[in-house]
């Protein structure tokens, strides 16, 4: 389904049944956090369906999420836009039935999911019952740690405790939130109309996704001249990094979806020119390639005479500029050059058996969030003015990585 960061649609399951709302869980303004569901004034809005809710959206085009920053790129999404994902479920009657299961991934992850949406409805409604249960008991916010959190005895005790304080005290909190549900008044015609305009726009998505799966399916089916190559056969590919100033070639293969690079002990050898990497190969033979399968065919072209530097344009990696666009804005970034980019970083990092790029993300979760939110995932984190920070974070990847190359 279409989705906009930021402002996210969802069914929440209540007592009298599930509803749908628009939920933004955070979103920074004028150096303020903020967090807001669909409603005006001292209503909340739940409807009974996504076609109710789209039925809304088109007869008011004011209420409590008109102002959000995001607010017209969501409404110029198709019609499906209102309706939730599967992981857009919100389960706050059922959490009690979560926590009586095993810390399963999904079922922490649904339990996670329900306080998250039961402390933003508090917050924003001001209800004093739901402040109070989330404060009298600090354990609740460690199922944000996942289910690896609860695994062994002393887990498995914590999760069994979060369900006794949910068992004696989730109802009260459960009937506040009942108490919520409004429903405006609706136009039956409008809601219709609206339900047609969702059926087509999922109709529409369905056959674009068909569409593009059967141009990969042509596309993956036509010969690639470079698949016939000795990089191709061979597996051993070329790779050309463009990257603080400089141009650089080497070499790198997977062996069971695991990089390894023209080098040893983390120090990956680099030329300014594809000739210069074939000479070296002549009179080298120390590095982690020489134990690759197929590395002798690789050598037998190169004393031939016969290999020549050949870089698929899937293996070239330009990091030219990316520092300097971060700075003025994400629309200045180019993520295809950006993800380019991490995924060299991921592989140099992976094949150096070394934990350098995680422990720079983990220092830097504001660099991480970013990341992310320009690779395309899920989440609530939008980028604010100004980008300095997230600039010199991956200034320090880049370094990270150029730390590693060897000149020859």
């Amino acid at each position: 389904m279409a989705k906009t960061e930021g402002i996210l649609p969802i069914k929440l399951a209540l007592t009298e049944g599930d509803y749908y709302t628009l939920w933004a869980p955070l979103w920074k303004e004028h150096g303020a956090e903020w967090q807001a569901f669909l409603g005006k004034g001292d209503h909340v809005f739940f409807f009974e369906s996504p076609a109710q809710l789209l039925a809304y959206l088109k007869a008011n085009p004011t209420h409590d999420l008109s102002s959000h920053p995001q607010w017209a790129a969501f409404q110029a999404g198709p019609a499906d836009r209102v309706v939730p994902g599967p992981r857009d479920l919100y389960d706050v009657i059922g959490t009690p039935a979560l926590l009586a299961e095993r810390p399963s991934h999904d079922n922490v992850k649904g339990v996670a999911r329900a306080f998250a949406v039961t402390q933003s409805l508090g917050n924003v409604a001001s209800i004093a019952e739901v402040a109070t249960f989330f404060a009298s008991y600090s354990m609740l916010g460690n199922v944000e740690r996942g289910s690896e959190h609860f695994a062994g005895e002393n887990g498995f005790s914590e999760w069994s405790a979060i369900g006794r304080t949910v068992l004696k005290r989730w109802d009260g909190v459960v009937d506040k939130l009942d108490e919520l549900v409004h429903t405006p008044s609706l136009n039956e015609a409008e809601v219709e109309v609206a339900q047609q305009d969702i059926d087509k726009a999922i109709a529409d998505a369905k056959a674009e996704k068909e569409r593009r799966e059967q141009e990969a399916a042509a596309a993956a089916a036509a010969v690639d001249p470079y698949d016939e190559s000795l990089w191709g056969t061979t597996g051993i590919d070329p790779i050309k990094i463009a990257i603080d100033g400089r141009v650089l070639y080497t070499l790198r293969t997977y062996v069971n979806n695991s990089p390894v690079f023209l080098g040893k002990f983390g120090e990956i050898r680099t030329f300014s020119n594809p000739k210069a990497l074939l000479r070296w190969l002549v009179e080298h033979e120390d590095h982690d390639l020489a134990r690759v399968a197929t590395w002798p065919e690789v050598m037998d072209a190169v004393n031939g005479g016969t290999a020549e530097i050949s870089v698929h344009r899937d293996n070239i990696y330009s990091f030219t500029g990316l520092t300097r666009d971060i700075a003025k804005g994400p629309k200045e970034v180019d993520t295809n050059q950006m993800r380019q980019a991490y995924e060299l970083l991921a592989d140099a990092a992976d094949w150096a058996d070394d934990d350098s790029l995680n422990s720079l993300l983990l220092a830097n979760p504001g660099l991480q969030d970013y990341i992310s939110y320009m690779l395309g995932a899920h989440s609530s984190y939008i980028p604010s003015a100004p980008y300095t920070d997230e600039a010199e974070g991956w200034k320090q990847l880049e370094e990270s990585l150029t730390k590693r190359f060897s000149k020859v």
